[in-house]
């Protein structure tokens, strides 16, 4: 992988290159307005970032952002409400050709959720028309997480806090500058018209990285021993074995079923189809579902598998932590936190998962 070096002063240079041939979105600060206190006492940045279109910003607005940002990066692959097919008596339909998306501030979390998105929608025999032509037209500008936020909990699944692989662009941090991984062709044709910005890495800015990164890491880590949550390894059978656990009653007392889990969490990916009239047409619409709502599992006749609130919340562990696990052999959670961040109801997954850990040893104990 080829690694340049960027000066500060350039960084908008590289991003006017690149909104030539993209619609690029960057990040933008922005003050948390219910930030969480961080219940190990640390002392962590509370801010937020949200992603915006570079063209329509000042430049003293386009930040650097220290963690993942507020949206989850599925909103830029499968659209919150979106026509996905249309009926014109005359095959009459023209569409609309946009240039595609470039998304700079992608963190780690959010490309390890990408595997989740493009196992649902480009899997199988019928891959997503939609998705596909956003995810191969899209360019991905990740970049290393120099902070990390009292929600985040990535590295507890093994998540590092610094890309490796899955971007095109990988922006890293340094004190006077950034060093840029290419990590694409696509990325790596663009390079060429970038050659007065990006001169190679050296050997010190490297090992520079390598410094920074694992003190992110060791940081993180100090945090995440307050939360105890359980290893990736035991995820599967600890969520199995809580089945019938008291916990999820007790725990959904506060769910006001506002979605906001579901609909900020960076893996889910559920949606719901219907016909909408138009005229002498009609249109389908793909909307975003979710799982803790109370139709979402009613079939024909009104019978309803998961009509209590704990148990679609029970079923919402399971798809996360049993099913992908037996699927493709990795949980459907990134540890981005977002669903901790965004629930009025304090309804925290970390500590779900610890109390699953803790009854299922306890009971293993009770019955040697």
């Amino acid at each position: 992988m080829e690694t340049y070096f960027l000066k500060h002063e350039d960084i908008l240079g590289f991003y006017e290159r690149i909104d030539q041939e993209y619609q690029l979105l960057v990040p933008t600060k922005i003050t948390a307005p219910l930030a969480l206190k961080c219940e190990s006492g640390i002392n962590l940045p509370t801010d937020d970032y949200l992603l915006k279109h570079y063209s329509q910003l000042k430049k003293e607005e386009v930040a650097f952002n220290d963690y993942r940002c507020v949206e989850p990066i599925r909103t830029y692959f499968t659209h919150f409400k979106e026509e996905v097919c249309s009926y014109f008596p005359n095959d009459e339909k023209q569409e609309t050709q946009t240039k595609p998306f470039a998304i700079s501030g992608v963190k780690n979390c959010d490309l390890f959720s990408l595997k989740i998105q493009d196992f649902v929608f480009l899997g199988g025999n019928e891959p997503d028309t939609l998705y596909t032509q956003r995810r191969e037209g899209a360019l991905i500008i990740s970049s290393d997480c120099p902070h990390f936020k009292e929600a985040c909990f990535c590295r507890a699944f093994g998540i590092d806090p610094y890309p490796q692989e899955g971007f095109d662009f990988n922006l890293s941090a340094l004190t006077h500058g950034y060093l840029v991984d290419v990590g694409s062709p696509k990325a790596k044709s663009l390079v060429q018209a970038l050659k007065e910005i990006l001169v190679p890495a050296t050997s010190g800015q490297l090992s520079g990285r390598a410094t920074k990164r694992d003190g992110v890491v060791k940081h993180l880590d100090e945090h995440l021993l307050y939360h105890k949550i359980p290893a990736k390894e035991t995820l599967q059978d600890i969520v199995r074995h809580g089945f019938d656990s008291s916990l999820w009653q007790e725990q959904i007392q506060t769910c006001v079923e506002c979605g906001g889990c579901v609909f900020m969490c960076d893996t889910c990916h559920c949606f719901l189809l219907a016909d909408q009239p138009e005229g002498e047409n009609a249109k389908r619409i793909r909307i975003w579902d979710g799982c803790l709502y109370k139709n979402f599992t009613r079939v024909a006749g009104g019978a309803n598998p998961l009509k209590m609130r704990y148990m679609r919340l029970r079923n919402r562990y399971l798809k996360k932590f049993d099913f992908f696990i037996d699927t493709i052999g990795y949980q459907a959670c990134c540890g981005c936190g977002r669903c901790i961040e965004v629930c009025p109801g304090r309804i925290d997954i970390r500590h779900i998962l610890r109390r699953l850990y803790e009854e299922k040893n306890l009971q293993v104990k009770e019955s040697a």
